[in-house]
C-alpha cells in the first residue's frame, strides 16, 4: 500500500462552504496517468491536482490539472488552492513573498499575502470567435446577439469563450442547452464564461459564470481561469478604469464566490482559500 497525503480546499469562499473545492494530492511521483485519471474521477471534483517535484530548477514545485475527463495545463482555482495547500503542508519556497508553479504553461508566479493568493496571469492569446460559433453559442445560452457587447476566445493556459453580456441580470437569468453548447466548444477549448456588470450599489463588479459541459462540468461555481479571461477583457477594452476589483459568482448554483484582480506590472487573480479536508489517499501496489 501506498499512502498520499491530501487535502481538499475551498477556493474563492465569501463564506464557509460556498466556494470551489478542489482535491489536492502530494507527493505524487510515481503515479501513472491513469492513476491521477482515476483518483480525479473519484473525487468527481471539477479539478484535482497533483504535486510532483519540480523538473526546473526556479520552480518550487510541479503541479498537473485533471478534471473528471482530462488534462490541463492550466486552471486559476486550482492553482490558487493547491498552492496554499503546499504552504499549509509546509513547503519552504525558494523566494521570500512568493512561489514559482511550473505546470503545463511553464512557470507560474504565486504571490501569497496574510489571507490571500494571487497568481501572475500567463500571457493571453486573443482570437475571435468564428461567426457560426458565436450564433451556435448565444443560441445555447438562449439569448440575442443584441445581449452581447463583446466576445472573444482567450487562452490563457484553459481556453474560454469569454462573452460580455449586458448586465448581470442577463447573466444570472440563463438557462443553457449544454447539449447545444457542446457542439460549439471545439477541441483544445475548455468552456464558455459569461459575465455581466453589476449594479452599482454591488460590492463586486461583475457577475460571472463559467460552462464546462465537455469537461463534465456544466456549470463551474467559481472559476478562476474564467475570471481570468475577465480580466484580460477589461484590459484589452478598458470598461473599467479600476486598478483592483472583484467579481461574484456561484450564486446560480447556491454558491457564493469572490475573485479578486489587480492590474500591477501585470494582471494578477487571487482569493482566499481554506482547507476543509486533511488527510491521506490510498494507493494499492500493483
Amino acid at each position: 500500500m501506498r499512502y498520499l497525503d491530501f487535502k481538499q480546499v475551498d477556493v474563492f469562499p465569501n463564506e464557509a462552504f460556498k466556494g470551489n473545492p478542489v482535491a489536492v494530492i502530494f507527493n505524487a511521483d510515481g503515479l501513472s496517468v491513469e492513476e491521477m485519471k482515476n483518483i480525479a474521477s473519484w473525487t468527481n471534483l471539477s479539478e484535482t491536482t497533483f504535486v510532483f517535484k519540480p523538473e526546473d530548477n526556479n520552480a518550487d514545485y510541479k503541479l498537473r490539472i485533471f478534471t473528471p475527463n482530462n488534462e490541463l495545463p492550466f486552471v486559476g482555482h486550482p492553482t490558487i488552492g493547491s498552492s496554499f495547500a503546499i504552504l499549509q503542508n509546509g513547503l519552504i519556497p525558494k523566494n521570500k513573498g512568493y512561489l514559482i508553479q511550473e505546470c503545463g504553461v511553464g512557470l507560474v508566479k504565486i504571490d501569497f499575502t496574510e489571507d490571500k493568493t494571487y497568481f501572475s496571469l500567463p500571457k493571453p492569446e486573443v482570437s475571435e470567435l468564428q461567426a457560426r460559433q458565436f450564433d451556435g453559442i448565444v443560441d445555447s445560452l438562449g439569448i440575442k446577439n443584441e445581449d452581447v457587447i463583446h466576445s472573444k476566445v482567450i487562452n490563457i493556459g484553459a481556453e474560454w469563450l469569454t462573452l460580455q453580456l449586458k448586465n448581470s441580470s442577463v447573466v444570472k437569468n440563463l438557462e443553457p442547452n449544454f447539449k447545444l453548447m457542446e457542439h460549439y466548444i471545439y477541441d483544445g477549448t475548455t468552456g464558455v464564461t459569461v459575465f455581466g456588470e453589476n449594479a452599482i450599489d454591488k460590492d463586486t463588479k461583475f457577475e460571472v459564470r463559467s460552462f464546462a459541459p465537455k469537461e463534465g462540468v456544466n456549470e463551474d461555481p467559481v472559476c478562476g481561469s474564467g475570471n481570468g479571461c475577465v480580466a484580460v477583457m477589461n484590459d484589452l477594452y478598458g470598461f473599467l478604469n479600476d486598478l483592483e476589483f472583484s467579481n461574484s459568482q456561484g450564486e446560480c448554483i447556491n454558491r457564493n464566490g469572490r475573485v479578486y484582480i489587480k492590474q500591477e506590472d501585470e494582471l494578477k487573480l487571487g482569493g482566499i482559500s481554506k482547507i476543509m479536508i486533511d488527510g491521506k489517499i490510498t494507493i494499492e501496489n500493483k
